[in-house]
């Protein structure tokens, strides 16, 4: 069972990050591993007279990086989750840059459940940034150690040695990884310290990060023999589809009818299912030989419930309540609590103070959830796709009533994730399923059924106050974001306090403590607990900053010009870069100079003060994306054309500039900056839902519309040129497209927008009021 070892969750998140990135500091060991060598990190502390024993006999957990074989193909373990955005092929070349590598002979594999990888979870942005020191360390302590081999095979001196595509030459002699490996006897450890002390390449040396290269994973999903959790059979098994009781939580199954289903051929039975983890109450699951049988046969089971407190709850109910939880000054935590908060109030000159509200939104990831799950010799194997395998294993034990130890999570790539198989509460009916009938069971969700009980982007509720002095100048700011919370839900204990001692769910209100400085500034988090009652909050791309920089950048906005301050002059007035924002960190090298620089290119690239067509507007927005210790410097300019008669707003442009540090993968990384723009365009001007009677209105794509590809906007993505170390990718530009499309259409017809997402009724309305 893979437990969260080494990982303490209660740290805020740079020193959580910084725990993962404390794994390179251990020692490395270097041994021989049936054919081949294997080279892994070992356990703090950890001493082995013989590393090719401790490689044989698995000693080396907790974690194990890379294998090279005597044909020197070199296999490249993955433990991030595949889902469409290419983290194994951007992993295995910081490995394999360092190690000086033929990219033709890199390999990548993903990891099954084992305590030896350590902390598994897959989102926030944070693969490549976490993983770039240590696999950097891995890579070169690999390639010293076959130089120093190759030395002594060729019988030269190490120092008169160089590694470059597999081989290792001095002079006229070389030889290639692969005879090193059939013909050396490397075994081998470095302590941490020399791990540590290990040079890295500068980035002027650098030949596979940064340059262009095709991503591992495509070929087998272009060809169909990429297998997602959708396509996991096992012999004997049966399929399986929910029937969903009418709230999420606390229903109670009363009676089960299943007369009518008896009819369908394959239908085998229904039952309610007993779950000790009380993360699937009341859900009964119908039994087939078939899916589609399952999926019929659940049709005609009537099931009766109690249902849960939250079977009235409206989408309404739960904004209001965040208003009033917004309202009332003494509740929530303190993100940020700057002296002279009501001082600066007191004494401004004037004040702005508005309210943003954003409306649930919905994962739909392509593939609808599954999970294929049996027990096997003692364990309990679950196949499924899965983004945060670490957060459901304990789970499924305690569903199971089993040991940690008895229950292993296999691989499979995502069609889709987004944020939401983090939670992965759809492994646990199927566990449950499998124990119940004594067989292996395929559970799959119709669309329907996944959307329902998806675990939504949380409607919010944010006030934003401002405070200004003589001739405008900012003296002070005050941010409150009000919505449910999933960490709370899900995982409390990864909740760090705020400045007066209360937790907060740093997911959910992160980007408000932003690199603008405002003088005294206060920023508070609110738990909408309404919401929490209701559904299972997510983590749905972004989290967060795709609120609070809707919020954030419509409100900057809204002062430039009540300031009579052009937005993007009114920006770099607060982006100086000084005190707390000039970047004291190895990762924020710069501070806010450089979200200033992805402003001034961005405005530049798009013309901005030039003359544009009537009721068309360029509207700007920017974001560090998604942690202060891990800034993705962001800046969009969105350009709209209005259709003052039906309210219709037409997305033309899309310009993105971004400062994201070293780019590891360029393909890849453009690839995750366009999704996440489009992401942002259809959160802000196409999709969202609303809750009524405890479930969202809804449930399948007829009325559920993102983005088409009619509505597909020109993209001009620009990333600045950098050494400094890399950032993630996969979330921050989803942040500012809202907010910046907001601001076009106030700059095209005057009329602004304070909730996402956008709707014409809403633009209309707003323009009457003009």
């Amino acid at each position: 069972m893979t437990k969260l070892v080494d990982i303490d969750l209660a740290k805020p998140q740079k020193d959580i990050a910084e725990d993962v990135v404390q794994l390179s500091r251990r020692g490395f060991l270097i041994g021989a591993a049936g054919a081949g060598f294997t080279l892994a990190f070992l356990r703090p502390g950890a001493v082995f007279a013989d590393p090719a024993a401790a490689v044989a006999d698995r000693s080396f957990e907790p974690t194990i990086w890379y294998h090279i074989d005597h044909d020197g193909i070199i296999t490249v373990n993955i433990m991030r989750a595949e889902m469409g955005q290419h983290v194994g092929t951007a992993l295995a070349r910081i490995v394999a840059d360092e190690l000086e590598v033929n990219w033709d002979s890199v390999r990548i594999n993903a990891v099954d459940t084992d305590p030896k990888w350590g902390l598994m979870v897959t989102g926030g942005s944070w693969s490549v940034w976490q993983s770039f020191a240590m696999l950097s360390q891995a890579g070169a302590a690999g390639r010293t150690a076959l130089i120093e081999e190759a030395a002594k095979l060729l019988g030269v001196s190490k120092e008169s040695c160089k590694a470059q595509n597999s081989v290792v030459s001095s002079g006229s002699k070389s030889i290639s990884y692969a005879d090193i490996v059939r013909k050396g006897n490397i075994t081998r450890t470095y302590s941490a310290d020399e791990l540590k002390a290990m040079p890295i390449k500068k980035a002027a040396d650098r030949k596979l990060i940064g340059t262009a290269a095709k991503a591992i994973d495509i070929p087998s999903k272009t060809n169909g023999t990429a297998r997602y959790g959708l396509d996991a059979e096992v012999e004997g098994m049966v399929f399986a589809r929910p029937k969903l009781p009418p709230t999420r939580n606390g229903c109670k199954v009363v009676s089960i009818d299943d007369s009518a289903a008896k009819g369908i051929k394959g239908y085998i039975k229904s039952i309610a299912l007993e779950d000790p983890s009380d993360t699937v109450p009341g859900w009964v699951v119908v039994f087939a030989d078939s899916f589609v049988a399952a999926d019929r046969a659940a049709d005609k089971v009537k099931v009766v419930w109690t249902s849960g407190d939250a079977a009235k709850v409206s989408e309404k109910d739960i904004l209001d309540h965040g208003r009033k939880l917004v309202d009332d000054a003494k509740g929530g935590s303190l993100v940020v609590a700057d002296d002279g908060v009501e001082q600066a109030f007191a004494a401004a000159k004037s004040k702005l103070e508005q309210i943003y509200t954003t409306s649930t939104v919905l994962h739909f990831q392509l593939e609808p959830l599954n999970a294929l799950a049996f027990e096997k010799n003692g364990i309990w194997e679950i196949h499924t796709g899965n983004q945060w395998q670490s957060l459901i294993l304990p789970t499924l034990a305690k569903a199971l009533a089993v040991g940690e130890d008895k229950v292993v999570m296999r691989t499979y790539l995502l069609g889709g994730g987004f944020g939401r198989r983090l939670n992965g509460d759809y492994a646990v009916p199927a566990a449950l399923a499998s124990k119940a009938i004594g067989k292996p069971v395929k559970l799959v969700f119709t669309r329907p059924d996944d959307v329902r009980f998806d675990s939504p982007r949380s409607a919010s509720v944010q006030k934003v106050r401002m405070a200004f002095g003589d001739g405008g100048r900012v003296i002070g700011m005050e941010h409150h974001a009000s919505a449910g919370w999933p960490t709370q839900v899900m995982i409390p204990s990864f909740m760090p306090k705020g400045k007066n001692g209360e937790p907060y769910d740093p997911f959910s209100i992160s980007g408000a403590d932003h690199w603008y400085s405002v003088g005294a500034h206060r920023v508070r988090a609110i738990s909408n607990d309404l919401a929490n009652n209701t559904f299972r909050p997510g983590w749905l791309r972004s989290v967060g900053p795709g609120w609070t920089n809707w919020a954030l950048e419509s409100f900057m906005d809204e002062a430039a010009h009540s300031a009579g301050i052009d937005p993007v002059k009114f920006r770099l007035s607060l982006l100086d870069a000084k005190g707390k924002n000039s970047g004291d960190d190895k990762s924020a090298v710069g501070g806010a100079a450089r979200q200033a620089n992805v402003v001034k290119r961005a405005a530049e690239k798009a013309g901005w003060g030039g003359v544009l067509p009537i009721d068309t507007g360029l509207g700007i927005a920017t974001s560090f994306g998604q942690e202060r210790d891990m800034p993705t410097w962001t800046a969009c300019v969105a350009r709209v054309k209005v259709d003052r008669k039906t309210g219709v707003v037409k997305l033309e442009k899309l310009i993105v500039v971004i400062d994201a540090g070293t780019i590891v993968h360029p393909d890849g990384a453009l690839a995750q900056v366009e999704g996440a723009s489009l992401w942002g365009a259809s959160m802000a001007l196409h999709e969202g839902t609303e809750f009524a009677n405890g479930q969202v209105k809804d449930t399948n794509l007829n009325t559920y519309t993102p983005l088409r590809m009619r509505d597909v906007p020109e993209m001009d993505i620009e990333f600045i040129a950098s050494s400094e170390s890399p950032v993630g990718l996969g979330e921050p530009a989803t942040t500012v497209v809202g907010p910046a499309i907001g601001n076009a259409i106030f700059a095209a017809i005057g009329a602004r927008l304070r909730h996402l997402p956008i709707r014409a009724d809403a633009v209309l309305k707003a323009l009457a009021t003009v």
